[in-house]
């Protein structure tokens, strides 16, 4: 099921648009997170931030929101990156960076090769300028929240320097990592983590607080 991301703050708000789309819902903790089952038969999942396991009441699960002293953001896509670090709710290093990597071709034959050639060259250029970043950027962190395109992120977490890092949810679905976009990642990343189910259409849904 795809996830939703909900500020704790308007996590009661969630609730009430959830049931009064859905008719009323019971609320229990199972498996670390929270999960609801509506009349009509549409359930959600909600799980902390930050990966973190959820025992408490049912309906204190935005109250639960702890952020870590310090944590990281790594976002990385073919055409860029974008890292930051926060302390004490505070962003205190930041990098966005942007790197040319050729679009696919339709060419055929040697051309397509030299073309793919090129193209992986270019990727791995950019990956390691996000690797040598990630590692001044985000020393000693141990919690990184990820997004971007995965197969990239692998990519620069490959390197020993980044090592002890811990990659943490949720994940972040973003475009070509801008400033703006790093500003919403760090939002995104201390969000509850909604997993949600429409029994009226039989798919998963993303539901709008």
């Amino acid at each position: 099921m795809p996830e939703v991301l909900v500020p704790p703050a308007r996590w009661p708000r969630w609730l009430q648009n959830f049931a009064a789309s859905h008719g009323g819902t019971v609320v229990a903790v199972v498996d670390g997170g929270v999960r609801g089952v509506a009349q009509d038969g549409s359930t959600f999942t909600a799980r902390l931030p930050f990966s973190r396991p959820y025992d408490g009441q049912p309906d204190e699960l935005a109250d639960h929101v702890v952020v870590p002293s310090a944590w990281g953001v790594l976002l990385v896509r073919k055409g860029g990156f974008a890292i930051a670090r926060v302390e004490a709710g505070a962003v205190v290093a930041s990098k966005v960076g942007q790197r040319h990597v050729q679009g696919r071709t339709k060419a055929g034959g040697q051309s397509q090769q030299r073309f793919a050639r090129r193209r992986a060259n270019q990727a791995r250029i950019a990956y390691e300028a996000a690797a040598d970043h990630a590692a001044t950027i985000l020393a000693g962190v141990e919690v990184v929240v990820t997004g971007g395109d995965r197969s990239a992120v692998d990519e620069v977490l490959a390197d020993p320097r980044l090592r002890s890092v811990g990659v943490v949810g949720p994940w972040l679905a973003v475009p070509d990592p801008k400033r703006v976009v790093l500003e919403q990642a760090l939002r995104d990343a201390q969000a509850l983590v909604v997993s949600v189910h429409n029994a009226g259409d039989g798919e998963a849904i993303r539901a709008r607080g």
